[in-house]
C-alpha cells in the first residue's frame, strides 16, 4: 500500500477504529496500540477489497490473539482505579451514580457472547450489516437477527445486574 493510500485510510477509519476498541477492551491506549497494529497489517498490503470490514477484522482478530494479555492488563488497571478511588475525595453522588451505571453498563456488554457484543459494538461504530457480516463471518441475513438478540440480551443482563444492585443497596440499609 502507497503512503497516501495509508495516510487516506488512517484519517478515515483511525477515530471509528478506536472507539470500537475502546468499547470492546475498556482500555484507550490499548486500543490506540491495537489500531496501530491494524495500520501496520494494512500497510503491508497490497490493496484492501473493503477497507472498513477489513480493519474492524483485522482489529478483533488482534484482540482474540491477545485475550490472555488483555486480560492480566485489565484486571490490573481495574486494581489501580480501585486504589485511585478508594485514594481520592468522595465524587458528588451524581457522578457516582453515573460511575456505578457505567460499570453495570460494561459488566452487561462484558456478559454477552462474544459475537452478541462485537456485533453491537461495530454497528455503534457504523457499520453496515455487509461489513459486519464480513468481519465477523456470518450471513447478512444473519445480522439483523443477531443485533436484535444482542440488544435483548444486553438489556436483559443490564436489568438484572439493576435488580441485584437495589437489592445489595437495600440489604445494606437494614444493617
Amino acid at each position: 500500500m502507497r503512503d497516501d493510500e495509508l495516510e487516506r485510510l488512517f484519517r478515515t477509519y483511525h477515530a471509528p477504529l478506536v472507539r470500537y476498541l475502546t468499547r470492546r477492551l475498556g482500555d484507550r491506549d490499548w486500543a490506540e496500540e491495537v489500531a496501530q497494529e491494524t495500520f501496520l497489517r494494512a500497510l503491508r498490503q497490497e490493496r484492501l477489497s473493503s477497507e472498513r470490514s477489513w480493519l474492524f477484522a483485522v482489529a478483533t482478530n488482534l484482540v482474540r490473539d491477545e485475550a490472555r494479555r488483555s486480560e492480566r492488563q485489565r484486571r490490573h488497571l481495574a486494581l489501580l482505579a480501585a486504589e485511585v478511588r478508594s485514594e481520592s475525595i468522595e465524587p458528588e453522588p451524581t457522578s457516582m451514580e453515573r460511575a456505578e451505571d457505567a460499570a453495570l453498563a460494561r459488566q452487561a456488554i462484558d456478559a454477552l457472547a462474544e459475537r452478541d457484543r462485537l456485533a453491537l459494538l461495530m454497528r455503534e461504530e457504523g457499520l453496515n450489516y455487509e461489513e459486519i457480516a464480513e468481519a465477523l463471518g456470518l450471513s447478512v441475513g444473519s445480522v439483523g437477527t443477531t443485533l436484535a438478540r444482542a440488544r435483548r440480551r444486553l438489556a436483559e443482563a443490564y436489568e438484572s445486574l439493576q435488580a441485584g444492585d437495589r437489592r445489595a443497596a437495600r440489604g445494606g440499609d437494614h444493617e
